[in-house]
């Protein structure tokens, strides 16, 4: 297949499709809004600045379309996997040796962007065929779904304790349910923002349930600069070897979930992203906006599952509308009042989208069993699965030290090791 002059007739608005104007706008806000409340959830864990992670996000995402050749739909957001170190060196050198571990994780996607650039990436779909790639697809969902379950149900209080709220849920099962009839019933310009739709819906019976605060949006200034953090300017960039430590092994875990959105976006838009442009070319583009954000003041970034769940329910893959999003970032990071009134979204109509977004993500993973015809009457094939989803849902992991991997890298790698040392039969299968 010529990808370069393919087109996807199954979809809305393909790749390279360039929507209208009024068009346009609508459904990249509406990645803008699916992508905010993550996005800046995490410098707010953090102590980071979140209209720099708004800025550095839209940037990085820029960047990633421009290095992909606009062949790739992915919005990069700040990434979740960093938050517990972030938070370690935050506490014990402050935030210069947190932005030197930001940028060695950058420099590690460098690194390995140029091994495969020289050889190849072939090898991938040797250690991560389907029986692999689509239970790590599905633990990259429904690994998501305790953070949604936790947004729908409880509110914090002012003492830092969660308590659950009935309002709260309410709320969260009206978003997720106005958002179903609406990605199933609207016809037209409408049945392509449903995403949209629904956090408005939501927005607004959250404000009649009394659980929105707009306090914020009336003291918030219309324009407001970034408070950018910037290296030699307004700190010192000294080598600090827990920043390398700490932050730079994050990075393989990362990329693990990389790969697997790529796997996602391939299955979505019917293209092999990692033959083009090439896993070389989307890990340099990550690897680089993360390095944009340490040298900004704002988080590592990685690409959004969030706005791929977008992409395949709304069917509209064009990077004209992920480019779109990525400007309005980078905008409202400086407009006070925008930032303040995205934020003001109360966490259960979040948590009511993320339902069904990271429940689309699950059965892309699932749909990638299927479709290829993984048999589990071979019993490797049920082992490799089952312990994917157990160990990457149920949250082990091991840690050693200062380094941690996340049950979702753990899960993947013992799916890979068992892929590669398992025979095809088993002996009682052979006899």
């Amino acid at each position: 297949m010529d990808e370069k002059k393919f087109r996807n007739t199954d979809v809305v608005l393909d790749i390279q499709d360039k929507p209208g104007a009024l068009q346009w706008m609508g459904l990249s806000l509406q990645h803008l809004f699916t992508m905010f409340g993550a996005n800046v959830l995490v410098p707010i864990l953090t102590g980071l600045e979140p209209s720099i992670a708004l800025f550095s996000s839209g940037v990085g995402t820029l960047l990633f379309i421009l290095i992909t050749k606009g062949s790739v739909p992915a919005y990069l957001g700040s990434s979740f996997a960093f938050i517990s170190a972030i938070n370690a060196l935050m506490a014990t050198q402050g935030y210069p040796a947190v932005a030197q571990g930001i940028i060695y994780a950058g420099i590690v996607y460098l690194i390995v962007a140029l091994i495969i650039s020289k050889v190849g990436s072939d090898w991938i779909n040797k250690i991560l065929p389907p029986v692999v790639v689509g239970p790590v697809i599905m633990v990259i969902g429904l690994g998501l779904a305790s953070t949604a379950g936790n947004q729908a149900m409880f509110r914090t209080l002012a003492n830092g304790e969660a308590v659950y709220d009935s309002k709260f849920f309410i709320v969260a099962l009206f978003t997720l349910g106005i958002t179903i009839f609406f990605n199933m019933y609207l016809k037209g310009f409408m049945s392509l923002i449903p995403i949209l739709l629904g956090i408005v819906c939501g927005y607004l019976f959250a404000m009649l349930m009394g659980i929105v605060d707009l306090s914020a949006v009336d003291e918030a200034r219309w324009f407001s600069l970034p408070a950018f953090q910037l290296p030699f300017i307004d700190y010192d960039l000294s080598f600090s070897l827990a920043a390398l430590t700490s932050m730079a092994p994050i990075a393989f875990v990362t990329m693990t979930e990389h790969m697997g959105h790529m796997m996602v976006l391939s299955k979505i838009t019917k293209r092999n992203v990692f033959k083009s442009p090439g896993l070389n070319k989307t890990l340099l583009a990550d690897g680089l906006s993360t390095i944009i954000g340490g040298f900004t003041g704002g988080p590592p970034t990685t690409s959004y599952g969030e706005n791929i769940g977008v992409l395949a329910i709304t069917k509209v893959h064009s990077v004209y509308v992920i480019g779109g999003a990525a400007v309005l970032a980078i905008a409202a990071g400086f407009i006070g009042k925008v930032s303040a009134l995205i934020l003001s979204i109360p966490s259960p109509v979040i948590g009511g989208i993320s339902f069904l977004l990271f429940g689309v993500i699950a059965s892309s993973g699932l749909r990638i069993l299927i479709d290829n015809k993984v048999d589990y009457d071979q019993k490797r094939n049920l082992v490799i699965t089952s312990s994917i989803l157990v160990i990457g849902i149920g949250g082990a992991y091991l840690k050693i030290a200062s380094f941690e991997l996340t049950s979702m890298a753990l899960a993947t790698m013992l799916g890979i090791i068992l892929n590669l040392i398992l025979p095809e039969k088993a002996r009682s299968e052979v006899e």
